[in-house]
């Protein structure tokens, strides 16, 4: 038994030949070790995971709390005191009595990976961790028969651009045959120039996942023994420590994707859920993974591609697509609660403009209000209001919101098709026994596509901090000011309403398309870039803060309903008002509201306001008795 432990940034490798002794002997083994390192050790120290969530009592016995090929750290000074009357998020636990199990992990579903077939959902599926991933055998064999004719051609020793050739503005460099795997290496190694903030495991293994997608396609002129290594890498959750900056989206996303690989040969950091951040080399070796031995191309192969930007697109576009049909429930609920008229959202009206966004809008509102069905007792209690028609953050929802779902559509279809597209270069062509330089590895595509995305995106905030304005503002509304009784000795919700302000304000900003700027690269042979990697990470962006937004929104509107009561609502939009009650408290007197606003933000994210009304609206809707369709128009009329 082997156990790896970090001491100042640094990791020891202990050998535990006898697992009967105590956590005290391997703490005195890691000082002497230590001190023949020379890494500075205070005389008391102790033992504790990777994270600092459990710490080791020095009479724990190894065989009892330990397991091979575990991740520990030593941590310098006493242990902090737990004092058992304080609440934490992250307690402190004492494993003296708790002995690990050595049984085997959950089973985990398998998603097959054949280069065809991957879509955006999918792919933000496997960023869990809760599934595993496997190469389709057809295309396993195709993989096998593109290594088979590369190695043909070098055998040939023909001029092949990344292969016996340089790089960029070198591609003219012819290299010798000795050198070939070296120039692999060097390619990995120089192309490391990521800067900023790690991805996430999460973004990571989409990441991961989509490159191994895209080899599967055998254009690449990767081994099959190089690819079960990405493969069994995902499976452990063995993930690369790559930088968010550093692309520029054409040439493929060299810098991410060289990180990547570097993590895949067993150098630079990576991370594992036993491990935490460690050096690459344990963490394969701790999971049984022999590091890539780089051949002819293959690093070439790992990192032309936009797999970079697709990956974080598919999140985007995904988290995009629920938090617009969240954002049509919430429009329903502030409608309902400032007592607007449903009459804007008759089929006839969308019939004679009949965009497909806008046509689902106004059915979706229709459906949530029970417009020509059973009105809502909040419907009834105004049904003789004089007030024809609302303003245009709630009239015109199905004409924004609609163009809104229409991009995001858009813009899965062209992600759909990046996920699954060979972005090598040179292309291994199979059929024609050749290679092919191209340019399929530039990332205009997704770039103008996630420009795209975030300005569609960004209108469902903007919308959405309007009605913010019109819940809170008494002039509007005819609720009290800021939604809280006893204003004055009571903010209420005015503050909540500055953040909305506040991201939308920075949405506007993120939403200049990076793709419309290139600058020459590479001495001027890569001489338009997409800058698709921005493009990617601030579409995002802007999706993370509308769902803030909508989560502000939501908050008012439940708020404003209690204002209403004992009146209902309709039976999808209590279930909403219900779903929040569950997270949420009414806001009777001044409290902190940011820790409401992350819980209803959960929701959403996890789509559980979409989930609770899913069913109910998409049940037909029972007419009401005595309805005429040819009533006035309103604000109050269901006709």
């Amino acid at each position: 038994m082997i156990v790896y432990v970090e001491v100042s940034g640094r990791w020891l490798v202990i050998p535990c030949n006898d697992t009967s002794k105590d956590i005290a002997w391997l703490i005195s083994e890691v000082k002497t070790r230590s001190l023949e390192a020379d890494l500075p050790l205070h005389d008391k120290v102790f033992l504790t995971s990777p994270d600092e969530k459990l710490f080791y009592s020095d009479r724990d016995k190894i065989c009892e709390v330990l397991h091979d090929k575990e991740f520990l750290k030593i941590k310098n000074g006493p242990p902090a005191k737990i004092n058992v009357e304080q609440k934490s998020d992250v307690p402190t636990i004492a494993l003296s009595s708790l002995s690990i199990s050595q049984s085997q992990p959950g089973h985990k579903t398998t998603v097959i990976l054949d280069g065809n077939s991957l879509n955006t959902e999918t792919l933000l599926m496997l960023s869990t961790g809760e599934y595993k991933i496997e190469v389709a055998p057809y295309a396993l064999r195709k993989v096998a028969q593109s290594r088979k004719l590369l190695n043909d051609i070098i055998d040939q020793k023909k001029v092949v651009y990344g292969v016996s050739t340089g790089f960029g503005n070198f591609a003219n460099v012819v290299i010798p045959p000795e050198d070939l795997r070296q120039l692999q290496t060097n390619l990995i190694e120089s192309h490391c120039v990521g800067v900023g903030p790690p991805l996430s495991p999460d973004k990571t293994r989409m990441l991961l996942a989509l490159r191994t997608n895209i080899l599967c396609k055998g254009y690449s002129g990767i081994s099959t023994e190089s690819l079960k290594t990405l493969v069994n890498a995902f499976n452990a959750s063995c993930l690369p420590w790559i930088p968010e900056q550093g692309t520029v989206g054409a040439s493929g996303d060299l810098a991410p994707l060289a990180h990547m690989a570097l993590g895949m040969m067993g150098k630079g950091r990576m991370w594992s859920p036993s491990s935490g951040w460690c050096d690459a080399g344990l963490v394969l070796k701790a999971n049984n993974i022999e590091p890539l031995q780089l051949k002819a191309k293959e690093g070439l192969a790992l990192i032309n591609g936009t797999q970079f930007i697709a990956s974080i697109g598919s999140e985007a576009v995904e988290r995009a697509k629920y938090i617009a049909l969240q954002a049509d429930v919430v429009a329903a609920l502030t409608l309902e609660a400032l007592l607007g008229t449903s009459r804007a959202f008759d089929s006839a009206i969308h019939a004679a403009r009949p965009h497909k966004g806008q046509q689902a809008v106004a059915q979706r509102i229709r459906r949530l209000l029970q417009y020509g069905g059973n009105p809502s007792e909040i419907t009834e209690s105004h049904k003789n209001c004089p007030r024809v028609q609302d303003a245009y953050t709630l009239r015109c929802c199905p004409q924004v919101h609609g163009v809104a779902h229409d991009t995001i559509d858009f813009v899965k279809d062209i992600l759909n098709v990046e996920l699954n597209s060979a972005t090598d270069n040179p292309m291994v062509l199979i059929e024609r026994r050749e290679t092919i330089s191209g340019g399929n590895f530039h990332g205009e595509y997704p770039a103008k596509a996630l420009d795209y995305l975030a300005i569609g995106v960004h209108e469902l905030g903007g919308m959405s901090e309007r009605r913010i304005e019109r819940l809170n503002n008494p002039a509007y509304s005819n609720l009290p000011a800021f939604l809280v009784k006893n204003g004055g000795l009571n903010s209420g919700f005015m503050m909540p309403h500055c953040t909305a302000a506040a991201l939308v304000s920075e949405n506007k900003c993120l939403c200049h398309p990076s793709s419309v700027d290139s600058l020459s690269t590479s001495a001027g042979q890569e001489d338009h870039v997409s800058m698709g990697g921005w493009a990617a990470r601030k579409a995002l962006k802007v999706v993370s803060h509308v769902e803030y937004v909508i989560a502000i929104e939501l908050l008012c509107a439940c708020q404003a309903i209690e204002f209403l009561r004992p009146l209902k609502s309709t039976e999808a939009l209590e279930a909403v008002h219900a779903l929040v009650r569950t997270v949420v408290p009414p806001y009777d007197k001044d409290r902190v509201q940011s820790t409401d606003m992350e819980a209803v933000v959960q929701l959403l994210r996890s789509r559980k306001v979409w989930k609770c009304v899913e069913g109910i609206i998409g049940q037909p809707i029972t007419p009401a008795a005595n309805v005429s369709l040819s009533s006035s128009p309103t604000s109050s009329s269901i006709a």
